[in-house]
């Protein structure tokens, strides 16, 4: 492992704060700017409309309060990665200019539901795809499915999905974070989670001896209910993702689970927009991730 790697790898591992997710994809970039308040008519073509989205993360990944102090991470989409920010590669720019380890995000979507899941689309250039994730300085990466019922065949097969595609990444040297997404609304959802617990520590049992994955797990309905998987060896760090919940929501249920940080996405944008001044937009951007670190601080 070279010095680089290592750094990082220290810094996911261990180091207080968060993972900013900053890889909304296409299907989710309209909705993304429409919360900042760009809509249709702010562009004409698909190109037009990642061009504002990239400029949206470069002003968050710029701002004066984006930096590996409380931001240990940020996830990517694959069109950031391969975009600069100021003339410098985006994973190279967080980690060397923000000292924010940087991953990426892999999946291309969700399969039509089936035994109350939906699986990961296939992934058919996967390996082209981690090759050019190690030579962009990329440390890791993020892959969601989703479980909509606790329906014990559906769940063992998102969860074996999910240790396939990541087996193939740490092949790569490179860290996954697996997320098989519980959907907060389903009525089932506690008992979906222990299903889920259940088929996750049955597959690390069978990670080879000194591999690690990280997991990005639903704020669970019974606090704590993860903390074997945060105490696991096989585990370097269980983040949460916020799920639909408003940041406030999302922040008071992380702070009841132990050793488990965030990994939000709509809830660290939640407040910013593409109106304000610089100035404006930094102070809102600053209280979020002020909030969401101190919910995420070792507890």
């Amino acid at each position: 492992m070279n010095e680089r790697i290592a750094a990082m790898a220290a810094q996911a591992a261990r180091k207080d704060g968060f993972i900013a997710a900053l890889d909304q994809s296409g299907g989710s970039t309209p909705k993304a700017l429409k919360l900042y308040g760009l809509d249709e008519s702010a562009w004409s073509n698909e190109a037009e409309m990642f061009d504002l989205i990239h400029a949206m993360r470069a002003r968050i990944i710029k701002s004066p309060a984006f930096t590996g102090d409380k931001v240990m991470g940020a996830i990517l989409f694959e069109q950031t990665m391969d975009r600069d920010i100021d003339g410098v590669p985006t994973a190279q720019y967080l980690w060397e200019k923000r000292g924010v380890v940087p991953f990426l995000k892999i999946d291309r979507g969700l399969q039509e539901a089936r035994d109350g899941v939906r699986l990961m689309k296939p992934i058919p250039d996967l390996d082209a795809l981690l090759e050019r994730a190690v030579a962009k300085g990329i440390f890791g990466t993020k892959e969601r499915s989703v479980i909509d019922a606790a329906n014990p065949k559906g769940i063992a097969a998102v969860v074996a999905q999910q240790f396939e595609v990541g087996r193939q990444v740490l092949a790569h040297g490179l860290m996954p974070i697996l997320e098989p997404e519980v959907t907060i609304s389903i009525p089932d959802k506690a008992e979906a989670e222990d299903l889920l617990l259940a088929e996750i520590l049955k597959h690390l049992d069978t990670l080879p001896a000194g591999k690690q994955v990280m997991l990005k797990l639903t704020l669970p309905t019974r606090a704590n209910l993860y903390k074997r998987l945060v105490n696991h060896p096989r585990v370097m760090r269980v983040v949460a993702l916020s799920g639909g919940y408003t940041r406030a929501e999302a922040n008071a249920k992380l702070a009841e689970n132990t050793g488990v940080i965030a990994s939000f996405s709509r809830a660290l944008t939640e407040g910013l927009s593409a109106q304000q001044s610089d100035a404006e937009f930094d102070a809102v951007l600053a209280e979020a991730i002020d909030s969401i670190f101190e919910a995420s601080r070792a507890k």
